[in-house]
């Protein structure tokens, strides 16, 4: 069954005549015959990044100058939005556990204070629960997106399964590209890292520093197979 979501128009025009007290009469005016608008921007407003930003801000060629960098950094995106997803989805769980608490305060209570602040909370978390449930929504979009860019960079030519076998390669073009962007106000610092980074990957090319850790780790790989 397809849960409901919040309508956003209703909660605002049900707030309308709260902020009687809040606005001036001419601003509540302007409001009440923007209510339309509003629901309209509130409902297609940007939240996350779009692809057209994701491709030329974020996967830039000079901080990801190859398919494979390129890749596994959409594997960091799409992961971080993965995780504030599932802790969205327990802040959501908070709210409807609020939303049921406060319905059933509301229908005991008889202080008329108490019961004006737990309507007003219960307003609030209503119009938090339409906001998270816009929040999760696009927050799936980018994670769909990342997986579709994944898609696309996986060309078959480097390994998806361990990120650090393409660093070597990505990083020597990395900072190639920062060394390159090197003028005369570049600080002593900045050339320091750039050039102390650039001489520490030639020296795990020439050495084979990677290579021989790989045969130390695996050498149950040149045993007999009957032999544990």
């Amino acid at each position: 069954m397809i849960k409901e979501k919040q309508d956003i128009k209703s909660i605002i025009k049900k707030e309308e005549k709260n902020l009687n007290n809040l606005l001036e009469t001419k601003d509540l005016s302007s409001f009440k015959s923007m209510v339309n608008e509003l629901r309209d921007t509130w409902t297609k407003k940007q939240i996350f990044r779009t692809e057209t930003e994701a491709r030329f801000s974020v996967l830039q060629n000079n901080r990801y100058p190859t398919k494979a960098s390129k890749y596994w950094q959409c594997v960091k995106e799409q992961s971080v939005h993965l995780e504030n997803l599932m802790a969205l989805s327990f802040d959501y769980r908070r709210n409807e556990a609020k939303i049921k608490w406060f319905k059933k305060k509301i229908k005991k209570e008889k202080d008329e204070y108490k019961l004006e602040c737990y309507n007003i909370d219960l307003d609030e978390k209503i119009y938090f629960k339409a906001s998270m449930e816009q929040l999760a929504k696009d927050r799936m979009r980018e994670i769909r997106m990342w997986s579709k860019l994944k898609k696309e960079y996986d060309d078959g030519t480097f390994d998806t399964k361990d990120v650090n076998t393409h660093q070597l390669e990505s990083y020597s073009k990395i900072l190639l590209n920062r060394a390159n962007t090197i003028t005369p106000n570049t600080s002593d610092a900045d050339i320091f890292n750039i050039k102390g980074q650039l001489e520490g990957l030639e020296r795990i090319k020439n050495s084979g520093e990677l290579e021989n850790n790989k045969k130390e780790e695996l050498p149950h790989l040149n045993k007999p197979k009957n032999e544990v």
